[in-house]
């Protein structure tokens, strides 16, 4: 059976997809080129003249094949407004509700593969896997660990409030010193978290705190790499202010998130340790135009935008390994950062000075890398790794602004299993 598109939705172990181009997720592009996917994972990706035969395959068809997408920071909060106060004046069930559309809206954007990093995903990530709800592969870090009074916290309620809400599961966990900061990481890792996300700096959308000011300790942060470490998870640290940047990095860090006051210094830093920028962009190209924004968080969200562009621009030239990120949390029709709206990050990469193919790399190949000893085999069309893939009824190369729109996601696999 097939649909308008030229897609064929029949079910087989051994499927077939034939395109005028292959994306490969890293290196050039292949044209006229076959994916073989069979139990899983790809067998064949390459030239059609070399494709071994499929006899009974299922056959699909379209313009361009590539690897499933990932967003390495998100957050499934199921929130309807920007304003984190919101975490608290609504039940965790009907935010976790909310997000199994947003996870259905991902899937049809092209995006098989999350890093979300503070929030429900932890538990969605479960029915997700049991095959309850549809939705990509979720590697959650469980809650967000925060200072007192650091990004994390709620300055609008009384602080046992804050910290209750951190342990009977909500997305944000507070801890000081670092015995409480290693017993914090060990609780996420108690509910399997495949990373672990620190705010290492002020941010945006909290009420107090500065987004250049270092929030945990040398000794905290020590901690609680060392507790990630043991149990092979990395650490995602959210950094705006070269000061946390760079005490995240002498902890050892995997990642550096939104990394808007990077310099050459913290640049060089970077590309010595090995850690990742993940520079998400669209959270704040989304937020400065909607009037969701609460007054407090406006001027931070203003006078960050133009210097993170600068610390994109400088990463690429440092040659700092960039993963896609987009900071997206909302859910349903009408939110300014409501997922589904995660190809955008891939066409304000090109517009901050990034080729598509660089772009694709940052959401594809690179992606992975952000878990550390957690990555699995995916995010590329070789044999043996994961059947992600998705087809496309453009070529992104030749604009990327396609991906911006899932109508040109004509077809999805993850694991081999079609589902779009």
């Amino acid at each position: 059976m097939t649909d308008p598109a030229g897609v064929c939705f029949a079910a087989a172990m051994l499927q077939r997809i034939e395109a005028d181009q292959l994306i490969p997720g890293s290196g050039a592009p292949v044209p006229d080129a076959v994916v073989i996917m069979e139990d899983g994972r790809i067998r064949y990706a390459g030239p059609r003249d070399r494709s071994p035969a499929t006899p009974g395959a299922g056959i699909a068809r379209g313009q361009t094949v590539m690897p499933g997408m990932w967003d390495c920071h998100g957050h499934l909060m199921g929130l309807r407004s920007a304003d984190m106060n919101d975490v608290m004046h609504e039940t965790v069930a009907v935010r976790a509700a909310r997000c199994v559309a947003s996870l259905r809206a991902c899937l049809d954007a092209g995006f098989t593969s999350i890093r979300e990093v503070g929030g429900l995903g932890i538990h969605l990530a479960r029915a997700v896997d049991e095959g309850t709800i549809e939705g990509p592969t979720i590697y959650a870090a469980g809650a967000a660990l925060s200072t007192t009074g650091g990004h994390g916290d709620l300055h609008g309620f009384p602080i046992p409030w804050v910290a209750d809400f951190g342990h009977i599961g909500g997305e944000l966990r507070l801890a000081d010193g670092p015995a409480e900061c290693a017993k914090a990481a060990r609780e996420q890792l108690r509910g399997n978290a495949k990373l672990i996300k620190v705010f290492a700096s002020g941010g945006v959308l909290s009420e107090v705190d500065h987004p250049i000011h270092q929030q945990f300790t040398d000794a905290e942060l020590a901690a609680i790499v060392e507790v990630a470490g043991m149990a092979d998870r990395v650490v995602a640290a959210h950094c705006h202010g070269k000061p946390g940047i760079m005490a995240a990095l002498r902890a050892g860090v995997r990642t550096i998130e939104h990394g808007t006051y990077l310099d050459e210094e913290a640049a060089a830093a970077m590309r010595e340790t090995g850690a990742i920028l993940v520079p998400a962009r669209a959270i704040i190209h989304l937020l400065l135009t909607s009037d969701l924004v609460p007054p407090y968080a406006r001027g931070k969200l203003e006078a960050v935008a133009d210097r993170h562009l600068q610390a994109i621009a400088l990463a690429r030239e440092a040659g700092v390994t960039i993963a896609l990120g987009t900071d997206l949390a909302m859910a349903g029709p009408g939110m300014p950062t409501q997922w589904g709206l995660n190809g955008i990050e891939l066409s304000l990469m090109v517009k901050a000075g990034a080729t598509p193919l660089e772009a694709i790399e940052a959401a594809t190949a690179a992606a992975p890398a952000t878990l550390g000893p957690q990555a699995p085999r995916s995010g590329q069309l070789l044999s043996g790794y994961d059947a992600d893939v998705i087809v496309l009824d453009a070529d992104p190369v030749l604009d990327i602004d396609v991906l911006t729109d899932p109508a040109h996601v004509v077809a999805v696999w993850k694991g081999g299993r079609q589902v779009k």
